[in-house]
């Protein structure tokens, strides 16, 4: 026979793989008229790289620190330099070549795909399972909210654990490349966490499956299996040597690092906090969104807990009426019954959706456990149970603790419920090969009967006990519902409760009813396979229109077209208000600004248009998040003159003589006490433990004096305690973020406090007197201090970290190497495939029973 063109062979694939591309391109229609997501994360995330990022504009190199947030920190994780990321750069120009937004989908599903074809899936299967896997309500809600990087580390994910199933399976090569490849770009995602979740479930198969090997006598093919994966990791991970290396060193001072405080600081008992964790995050901030374990019935029924926390209701919803038949305006009690009605009532303080698998997708899965033969079955079943436990956070605490306080590194992540997202792809590859079982297996009904009974009373049979008696099971009540209805409601409140109360029962009866009907709607297409009235080419378009439109649904009430807003109005993040431009017109070098119009340690507001001693990132530096916790509040106007906060934006507050007037917006008030750039003191205090140091910050005046930990007695060399710096003067005269310039005139030796937080000093932050290094020490527990001898003098701060320059060249020389490897694989499997001898060409459309019937048997010929 001809052997057929390697466009015969892909083609099934490719067609596949366009219409998840169509898919993705259907759900983000808007994009096809010019529209986008807002997304307030990326928002965020760009108004904190804005000073950056024009800054690059300007010069062409983009400076490695920043003042725009937090008094200042590394760019590591706003928007830092990497020359070398090759494969990376070149895979991420393809991509942004799709559609926006939908080609974020497009990537999730694509490795879901890969993944589904290793494991042995058709093309049609291979579908199914992938847009199951993109298509989960928990990932669509988090691109909703613009966790990008979270979605894009979903995709690359899965087409790495196809690399390990290939690697341990004995096609070494091949999955030496995948894995190399999607590792890459799974740390170019940069999603620590979902990496991290990632690796927990490909030690699950490691060890599963190297089980069944070494039982098999297939030791070797497992111990050269390994090898390839340990190698190929090795590759990808010095694709991104640089990011790591920084990444490793950088959390150790943020607030996933350890603190020197103790609990005679962080608790006011003296005891230490049960919370406490060994060298991470706190347990009680860790642990704070965690799913609930009867909560987890949202991946049957999506609205058992009330969906999300702001809306979803309609004007026949009993929470409307109250407000109407209370005289709220029929418009406004709509907008607030679609868009603010705090329907969900589970622990987690806020919620976008619920984390919904799909009723029909999770029947197929639990009816694929019955079928599925073989240690895969076993670590798809494994894996998703993990990530759902590691979801319910504090809520399997004995569990959840152990890990935290014992797995490596686990303690440097929060929201576990993101493995939920993961738990996703486990059961959508679980449901996929299940099916494909059924088809290679050629099971009857009579063989099937029991798994599918079992399977109908485990997903059906408990959904029509949420629908039938659901409303007698929970109490639909959260915590705070009255407060929080009582701040629109007053005295109102309970009657509005028990009207929500009433509404969040109907929602989970009428979506427990509608799971049933496509949990139904699923097995009867599996029956009518099974009994030969519907053929394989049928079979398979049915149940993934079942699957597909079963999420599809459900996702659009999270994420639908009219989140989307023109891309003009996304480019403007923020509007500058009068008290902004009124800074703006200030061009002194390097003060800060104070904005009290919202949560300052939450917001990137001010960070996108001026120098912010606040700001919104969930790496910042842990010293400077202390100093702000313990000692900002106390010693509020010391702290903000030496962390040189020139201004204060403030809400505008109406006239009293004229209290109907509206707000002009707010305002900016100067701080006359402002210490500056840099400034001479008096004494110097020295204290012997971070404790010492942060009870002196609670009352210091930074204009006379500094505290120094004892540690830095060195640097401070013969500095008497006390100084006399009449006359001494210090001005910043160059500034650049990453490269400060002070001009010094000392009349005697004298200590300079520098407004600027302290980092690596000596070793990344280097220091120069006239052009030679010169010491500097960390003083009043978070900025930067120096010896200055008498004279006058040119001082000089560079931000030059070591390692960025090794990672350079480690990013190099493996993504050449990583480049390497991809092409002599694709070199060897095109001229494996070229010598190959063909019996039958592979067929482009699923095989019809009676044809999967008699390759069946010839395959059973040849194995006997």
């Amino acid at each position: 026979m001809n052997q057929p063109t390697l466009f015969q062979r892909l083609r099934p694939h490719l067609i596949a793989v366009l219409g998840l591309l169509v898919l993705a391109v259907i759900y983000f229609s808007p994009v096809l008229s010019g529209k986008t997501l807002s997304m307030p994360d990326v928002q965020q995330a760009s108004a904190s790289a804005r000073e950056i990022r024009e800054i690059a504009k300007e010069t062409g190199i983009k400076p490695l620190w920043t003042d725009a947030l937090f008094s200042g920190m590394p760019g590591y994780m706003i928007d830092f330099h990497y020359p070398y990321i090759l494969v990376y750069k070149a895979v991420m120009a393809v991509v942004n070549i799709l559609p926006n937004t939908a080609s974020i989908l497009f990537v999730v599903m694509l490795g879901a795909y890969i993944l589904l074809v290793v494991l042995g899936c058709n093309p049609w299967l291979s579908v199914l399972g992938a847009a199951a896997y993109g298509l989960g309500t928990f990932g669509i809600v988090s691109l909703e909210a613009g966790h990008v990087s979270k979605l894009f580390a979903m995709g690359y994910g899965a087409g790495m654990l196809a690399g390990v199933v290939l690697a341990l399976r004995g096609r070494y090569w091949v999955g030496a490349a995948l894995m190399g490849f999607f590792l890459c770009m799974e740390l170019g995602a940069n999603h620590i966490q979902i990496t991290y979740y990632l690796f927990m479930t490909i030690g699950l198969y490691v060890l599963i499956e190297g089980i069944a090997l070494i039982r098999g006598g297939r030791g070797r093919q497992l111990g050269l299996g390994l090898a390839t994966i340990v190698l190929a990791g090795a590759l990808a991970a010095g694709s991104f040597g640089k990011r790591l290396l920084i990444l490793n060193q950088y959390t150790k001072e943020t607030i996933r690092g350890k603190s020197e405080l103790t609990a005679k600081t962080t608790n006011p008992d003296g005891k230490t906090p049960t919370s406490e964790s060994k060298g991470g995050l706190d347990k009680d901030y860790a642990f704070t969104y965690s799913y609930g374990k009867a909560e987890t019935l949202t991946l049957l029924v999506p609205n058992v807990y009330g969906g999300g926390s702001a809306g979803g209701l309609t004007t026949d919803s009993q929470f409307y009426k109250a407000m109407t038949s209370r005289g709220v305006d029929p418009a406004a009690a709509k907008q607030m019954a679609e868009l603010g009605a705090p329907t969900y009532w589970g622990d987690q303080p806020i919620l976008g959706g619920p984390a919904y698998a799909g009723a029909a997708l999770l029947f197929l899965f639990v009816l694929g456990m019955f079928v599925i033969r073989g240690p895969v079955r076993w670590w798809l079943l494994s894996a998703a149970v993990l990530m759902i436990m590691l979801a319910w956070g504090k809520n399997l605490l004995f569990f959840n603790e152990f890990l935290f306080d014992y797995l490596p590194y686990l303690n440097k992540f929060r929201a576990m419920t993101m493995a939920l997202c993961l738990a996703q792809l486990f059961l959508a590859a679980g449901a996929a090969l299940g099916i494909q079982t059924i088809v290679n297996e050629k099971l009857t009904l009579v063989q099937l009967k029991q798994p599918l009974l079992v399977s109908l009373g485990l997903t059906a049979g408990v959904a029509l006990v949420l629908a039938l008696m659901g409303g007698t099971l929970f109490s639909f009540e959260k915590p705070n519902d009255i407060d929080m209805l009582a701040r629109y409601f007053g005295e109102a409140a309970k009657d509005f409760q028990l009207a929500l109360i009433s509404d969040r029962q109907s929602m989970l009866r009428s979506d427990a009813f509608r799971s049933v009907i496509f949990i139904l709607l699923a097995a009867g297409a599996v029956w009518l396979f099974l009994t030969n009235k519907i053929k394989a080419a049928l079979f398979y378009p049915i149940l993934s229109a079942i699957v597909i439109f079963d999420l599809f649904a459900v996702d659009k009430r999270f994420l639908n077209n009219a989140d989307f807003v023109p891309k003009a109005q996304v480019a403007t993040i923020f509007e500058p208000t009068g008290a902004d431009q009124q800074i703006l017109q200030d061009k002194t070098l390097g003060f800060r600004v104070f904005d009290q119009t919202e949560s300052f340690m939450e917001s990137n507001r001010a960070s996108y248009f001026h120098r912010s001693i606040g700001g919104y990132n969930t790496t910042r530096l842990r010293r400077y998040n202390e100093l702000i916790t313990y000692a900002f509040q106390p010693n509020f106007l010391n702290i903000l003159n030496m962390l040189n906060a020139k201004y204060v934006i403030r809400p505008s507050e109406p006239d009293p003589a004229v209290p109907q007037q509206a707000s002009t917006g707010p305002v900016a008030l100067p701080n006359p006490e402002v210490l500056g750039a840099a400034w001479f003191v008096k004494t110097v205090q020295q204290v012997g433990s971070a404790d010492e140091e942060m009870a002196v910050m609670k009352s210091l005046n930074p204009r006379d004096s500094a505290v120094v930990d004892k540690r830095f007695a060195p640097e401070l060399g013969n500095l008497p305690a006390t100084m006399d710096h009449t006359g001494s003067t210090i001005a910043l005269t160059s500034y650049r973020p990453d490269k400060l310039i002070y001009q010094a005139n000392a009349v005697r030796n004298g200590l300079v406090v520098f407004s600027e937080v302290y980092y690596r000093g000596n070793e990344d932050w280097q220091a120069f007197i006239d052009g030679k290094p010169a010491p500097h020490l960390r003083a009043n527990y978070t900025l930067r201090a120096m010896h200055v001898p008498a004279g006058k003098h040119t001082i000089e701060f560079r931000f030059e970290p070591p390692l960025a320059k090794i990672g350079d060249m480690i990013d190099l020389i493996s993504n050449v190497l990583l480049i390497a490897l991809i092409g002599f694989v694709l070199f060897l499997e095109g001229r494996n495939r070229r010598t190959e001898p063909v019996l039958a060409p592979e067929p482009v459309l699923p095989s019809t029973p009676e044809l999967e019937r008699s390759s069946a048997k010839t395959t059973k010929a040849k194995t006997r």
